[in-house]
Order: structure tokens, then sequence, then C-alpha cells
């Protein structure tokens, strides 16, 4: 067994001494690189088709592919114009869709109108600490040896006439909201309004004949406004004197305010609302910072 193992041993030797001799020949150098061959065939492309195979790879689309679905475009919404207080129509104008036909946003309503009500919160509540009462700063009683409560002075906040203790204080309350978003308020506000059909333009400098509460109330009612359909509210681009005097009397059935001093919660409240032509323009105009489409100008 051992003389075997030696023969294998030499033969394995004998072969890798043949092997070495043979790569130290000059022919066997010479002809080696001519008769191998590397098992993976390699080509060069050029530069160029290579970079425009990968350009129309990914630019042409396949055959199957389905063609691209663009954004619908919203067509512009139309209003009529009506005579006041005949209420007869008298022309048509077109307004864009995001300005009067925007879905109903409850968050962003809701945000405008705690906006809105923290700003008006005046905030000028006060009370005085102890050390601002006016009173002597005398003990009252010792502190021991009576068998009473341990007490201070008459300025103490347990005592009557004495100091507020964690009072309220002057701040203030308002809260901060971007503009953006305000803006997009207004719009969803009049769109959900015009929706619902309780939007109502009418010509611009209405006014009526009369300053008499009962003259604006047969109006109302005659054109169901009034308080039996919830109340409208009249918005105009300026003061007109007889309208203004005869709501102030008629308040069950409506009330008016200027473009000025309307917000979205002025929007939301009443049952209908009569606006001026001016007047929507002139909010629409002042609340679209988010939007490159103007509005004409009143």
């Amino acid at each position: 067994m051992a003389t075997c193992g030696l023969k294998a041993s030499g033969r394995g030797l004998a072969t890798i001494a043949a092997g070495y001799a043979a790569a130290k020949d000059p022919l066997i150098k010479c002809l080696t690189p001519n008769l191998s061959r590397s098992m993976a065939t390699e080509t060069q492309l050029p530069r160029s088709q290579v970079l425009q195979s990968y350009a129309n790879a990914h630019l042409t689309p396949p055959a199957n592919a389905l063609p691209r679905r663009t954004a619908p475009v919203a067509p512009d919404v139309l209003t009529t114009i009506y005579s006041f207080p005949a209420m007869e129509p008298l022309r048509q104008s077109y307004y864009p869709a995001n300005h009067l036909h925007l879905p109903l946003r409850r968050d962003i309503l809701h945000r405008a109108v705690v906006f809105e009500g923290d700003a008006t919160r005046q905030g000028t509540a006060s009370t005085k600490w102890r050390d601002q009462v006016h009173g002597s700063g005398r003990k009252i009683r010792p502190q021991k040896g009576t068998g009473k409560a341990r007490l201070g002075d008459r300025k103490s906040p347990m005592l009557r006439g004495g100091g507020v203790a964690f009072g309220p204080h002057p701040r203030d309350f308002s809260t901060k909201l971007p503009r953006k978003i305000y803006d997009l308020a207004w719009r969803t506000a009049l769109s959900y309004r015009y929706r619902r059909g309780e939007l109502i333009l009418i010509e611009d400098n209405v006014d009526i004949e009369f300053n008499e509460p009962r003259w604006i109330k047969k109006i109302l009612e005659g054109n169901h406004m009034g308080n039996a359909d919830g109340r409208s509210l009249i918005v105009t681009g300026d003061t007109r004197p007889n309208l203004f005097e005869a709501l102030e009397g008629a308040g069950e059935d409506g009330r008016i305010k200027t473009r000025y001093d309307i917000d979205v919660k002025d929007l939301l409240e009443l049952g209908r609302i009569v606006m001026e032509e001016c007047a929507l323009n002139w909010i629409l105009r002042n609340h679209s910072s988010d939007l490159d489409r103007t509005v004409p100008s009143a």
C-alpha cells in the first residue's frame, strides 16, 4: 500500500514538472494565445449607439401601452344677474370653476371660522393679585395660639376683597392661519352656497324707495327671502341709506352688510345670500392668492 502511494505521488510530481517545463517553452508561449479562446465573447458597441438605444427604451412607450389621461378642465359656471327689488333676470355672467364650484371642505371652513372668532376676542379681562390690591400688609392675627387657621394680611385670596388667585389677565387670543387656506375658505363657502342655489347676484347700486322696515319686509317675503325661508344676508358694495335703515328695524327677516364687513362665518349663517355683482368680484379678487387667474374689476 505504501509502495502504491509513493508511485502515485511520483506520477503527480512528474505531471506538474512537465507542465512547468512546457510553460517555459518558447513555442508553447507563442501558440497559447492563438489557440485558447474565452468562454464568453465580448463585443464593444459604439458609445453613441448605446446612448441612443437607452433613450429610445425610456422615451418611446411600448406598443400596447394605454394613452395617458389628462386632468379634465372644469368649465366655467354660469350665473344670472337679477334686478332688485323686482328680482327680474337682466343678464348672465361666467365665473371660473375654481371660484364658484369648489368641493365642500368642512375642515377648511372650520379652521377659517375659528380663526375669525379668535381674532374678534378682546382679551381685556383683568384681575388683581394680592400685591396689586390696595390695603395694609399687617398680619390679621397671630400665627399660633388662637386655634384658628393661619392667615396673612387682608389682601389674601381667601378673604373677600382680597386678590384673585390665577385670575385672567389681558392677552391676545388671535391665532394664525395661512393666507392661501383662508382665501380657499372664502371661495369654498361661496361655492357651497352657489351649488345649493342660495347665492343670488343682483345688479350694482341697489336701493329701495322708502326706508321703512315694513317696506323691506314685504319685499323679502314676496321673494321668499324672509323669516319663513331662513332669513337673508344682503351684501352691497357700499352703504345704501334707505336699505340699511330699513333692515335695521327688520332684523328678524335679514341682515345687510357691506363687502368690507362680512367674513366666512357670515356666508354660512343665514339661509340665503343676496349679493351685488361688484361685491362678489371684489371678494374673489381679494381672496385668490393661491390662483393665477384674475377676476374682472368691479
